[in-house]
């Protein structure tokens, strides 16, 4: 299977500006589980802003 990129990226909240893994969801959240984090996107756009991508902080907001 291969990655669309294009589609992926209408959907995707980072605002991360040098980003390389924009529209490639494989490889954004591979890169960010072995950080202990969660992409952007699961992330509302007033959180995700904060560049806070731990797990606690998800917790933190989505909890309940």
């Amino acid at each position: 299977m291969e990655c669309n990129i294009k589609r992926n990226l209408s959907f995707c909240n980072c605002s991360y500006p040098v980003c390389e893994k924009k529209g490639k969801c494989c490889e954004c959240l591979h890169y960010h589980l072995k950080r202990k984090e969660v992409p952007a996107c699961f992330f509302s756009k007033e959180v995700e802003k904060t560049y806070d991508r731990s797990i606690e902080n998800f917790i933190k907001h989505y909890k309940g």
